[in-house]
């Protein structure tokens, strides 16, 4: 996830960085203004007289109409991603508060006799982190996690991971209680964060398995190419060759929102403006790890 200051906008503006649509557009963009630039030579070298017309000139309302509901299209895209990306970071600070939580209440009611005990969910907690973020990229490095009693083994047998880590807890849970360890009553303290943890695993899986509509995703797209392919026809009317950069914003302005929407739609990947679960698992460990020490 890029770190900026949203203060300092004027630099962002002039600094086209490498992950910027601009650069990626730009062989997108140089298409569309030679395709404008030679319906622009043709409009004015065979069709002067039609570029007289009243009625041509007219044609601009069509794209001013259409226009306006193209907009409404990419404003309801871009806040569909951007819910489906909040609703993935609400999602990971729940995890947050959820595993501090945990680790405060078995560091609290587990005797510190129990050591193997308290070893076990101070590995587990953070490891259920990394986990859950390899799941949901589709790759658990087994590099992330620490090992315990060879969970990792056990682990690598599993398709369903962080439900496997979750379950250990559980059993971990039970035997505390079974042993007399913890109390019923204290276990389903424990067991309240222990479900939040499955409660996130479901609403993480529910987004990432959900996209957008096929039909909806693909008419926008043709729409916005169809809108581009006779936006020149409109322009060169009253621009002449300058229709050529002003079709390009056009153009880099309407496929931005819908590259960006793409991007942040998916929250837990790799892409720079993605949610920063690396960064979160590590502060998770980093936390737990501190409360077993207190």
């Amino acid at each position: 996830m890029i770190e900026y200051n949203s203060k300092v906008w004027f630099r962002h503006v002039i600094n086209f960085r490498k992950v910027d649509t601009f650069r990626a557009l730009l062989p997108e963009m140089s298409i569309v203004g030679i395709y404008t630039a030679l319906m622009a030579l043709v409009h004015e070298t065979y069709l002067e007289q039609l570029a007289e017309s009243q009625t041509y000139k007219n044609s601009m309302i069509v794209h001013s109409s259409l226009g306006f509901i193209l907009s409404l299209l990419l404003v309801f895209r871009t806040n569909s991603a951007y819910d489906r990306w909040w609703e993935g970071r609400k999602l990971w600070g729940a995890l947050v508060n959820s595993s501090r939580n945990l680790a405060i209440k078995i560091n609290t009611l587990v005797p510190r006799s129990n050591q193997a005990t308290r070893e076990f969910f101070r590995v587990m907690i953070p490891n259920f982190a990394f986990t859950l973020k390899g799941h949901l990229r589709n790759d658990v490095r087994m590099d992330d996690l620490e090992d315990l009693e060879g969970i990792k083994e056990r682990l690598e047998e599993k398709d369903h991971k962080p439900n496997h880590l979750i379950q250990e807890m559980y059993r971990q849970a039970k035997q505390l209680v079974d042993e007399k360890q913890i109390s019923p009553e204290e276990q389903l303290i424990i067991d309240k964060e222990l479900k939040s943890f499955a409660d996130i695993l479901g609403g993480c899986e529910r987004i990432l398995k959900t996209p957008i509509p096929f039909s909806y995703n693909i008419f926008l797209k043709k729409f916005i190419f169809f809108y581009i392919l006779t936006l020149p026809l409109g322009f060169i009317a009253y621009f002449s060759y300058w229709a050529v950069p002003v079709s390009m914003f056009v153009f880099y302005v309407l496929v931005s929102l819908e590259i960006i929407a793409e991007e942040i739609e998916d929250p837990f990947g790799t892409d720079l403006n993605d949610l920063p679960t690396e960064t979160i698992s590590s502060n998770i460990r980093g936390n737990v790890v501190e409360i077993f020490e207190s």
